[in-house]
């Protein structure tokens, strides 16, 4: 097929704010630290020029983690979950603020670093991107080292890569030998390689569909493949079901998109656990708070301003919705964004438990084009 000859690398910096304030604090490596923190947070320069840490069991609030390093994951700490919560886990683990300016500077550094090499990348965030290898001269392994040497030298950063056929595949294969991991794998390693994997691997399966698999005696992607159509069709409908197929037999067909000129963007999240709007509030209103910040992050990176804010739900019972509402004036900041997020959720039913949250900014355009405001806080859901 057309496809095994493409070489489409999925590059993911590796535990990427948190191995920014490592260069910054390199007294820290080798012990849990976990970013998310506010200005309370902030290391205490002493005389001696040493620094003064919080630890993560002083942290009162309604926070959540945005990001940890691999030595906190190990406990059981990990991105998006409650900052409280994460106390309980790792009380003793360093807690730092979230500094967005200087990782925007390490992102901007490490993109160049791989555009010099592969121009064409489509931009997936501040620390992932995929990249089209395809016409790219050299010897697969020896390009992607050639890359991940570039990013370190202008970095000081390690990434891990995943080169496949596609997307999907590479997406899944940047993850197997993280950090600094290198994986190449072509269709006839799927068997070998992916089938054994669990299918939350599969960027798209997400907790939920974890659990009505595993109900059904299917737990790894090999499993998934070899699952009888109609029995995947009568428990997730015919749409999600064939996609279910596919993916486990590593078929992907999206292209690299490297168009300069963003139609919109989005930030979103499938939790780990099925959440309430009321019985999971402060939860709920720490990953909305995040997402809008992650995304006004986005909107500041790529030099736009937006007029329509959306949000996006996915119900338990995979039902998707979306509300959006365009405002008077451009937004780019925090406080505007999450404001209109709330504003859209007044308009969808919350009575059932929620299982992805999105937020997502569009009808962009460059600031000056009109006036820009931070909007009032008014009724507000999630908080």
């Amino acid at each position: 097929m057309a496809e095994d000859l493409r070489r489409i690398a999925h590059l993911d910096m590796d535990a990427f704010y948190a191995s920014v304030e490592l260069l910054r604090y390199p007294e820290l490596r080798g012990l849990p630290v976990v970013i998310g923190g506010g200005r309370d947070a902030q290391p205490v320069v002493q005389a001696d020029g040493s620094h003064t840490f919080s630890r993560l069991r002083d942290y009162v609030g309604r926070g959540v983690i945005t990001t940890a390093t691999y030595e906190a994951r190990a406990l059981g700490v990990g991105s998006a979950m409650g900052m409280m919560k994460a106390a309980k886990l790792a009380p003793d683990a360093i807690l730092l603020p979230v500094n967005f300016d200087s990782y925007r500077h390490y992102s901007r550094l490490f993109k160049n670093a791989v555009a010099a090499i592969a121009p064409d990348f489509e931009d997936r965030g501040i620390d992932e991107i995929y990249i089209d290898l395809t016409h790219v001269e050299g010897e697969t392994r020896e390009l992607a080292q050639r890359i991940k040497q570039a990013v370190r030298d202008a970095t000081g950063l390690s990434c891990s890569i995943g080169v496949t056929p596609n997307k999907l595949l590479s997406k899944i294969s940047s993850d197997l030998e993280k950090p600094d991991g290198l994986t190449i794998l072509g269709y006839d390693d799927i068997p070998a390689r992916i089938w054994p994997l669990g299918v939350r691997k599969i960027n798209g399966i997400g907790p939920k569909a974890t659990e009505k698999l595993a109900a059904l005696g299917i737990e790894t992607i090999g499993q998934l493949a070899a699952a009888d159509a109609g029995l995947l069709q009568d428990h997730f409908g015919a749409h999600y079901s064939a996609w279910l197929a596919e993916a486990a037999h590593g078929i992907d067909h999206r292209d690299i998109s490297t168009s300069s000129e963003s139609k919109s963007i989005s930030r979103e999240t499938t939790f780990e656990r099925d959440l309430h709007a009321r019985q999971d509030r402060d939860t709920l209103s720490g990953i909305l708070t995040q997402l809008c910040a992650r995304l006004a992050d986005d909107l500041k990176r790529k030099g736009y301003v937006s007029r329509t804010i959306s949000i996006k739900l996915r119900y338990d019972d995979f039902q998707i919705v979306s509300r959006n509402v365009t405002l008077p004036q451009p937004v780019a900041d925090t406080t505007g964004i999450l404001h209109a997020a709330r504003e859209c959720l007044k308009r969808v039913p919350l009575q059932r438990r929620l299982r992805l949250l999105g937020v997502r900014a569009s009808t962009l355009e460059p600031p000056g084009s009109g006036q820009q405001v931070s909007l009032p806080r008014q009724g507000e859901l999630f908080a």
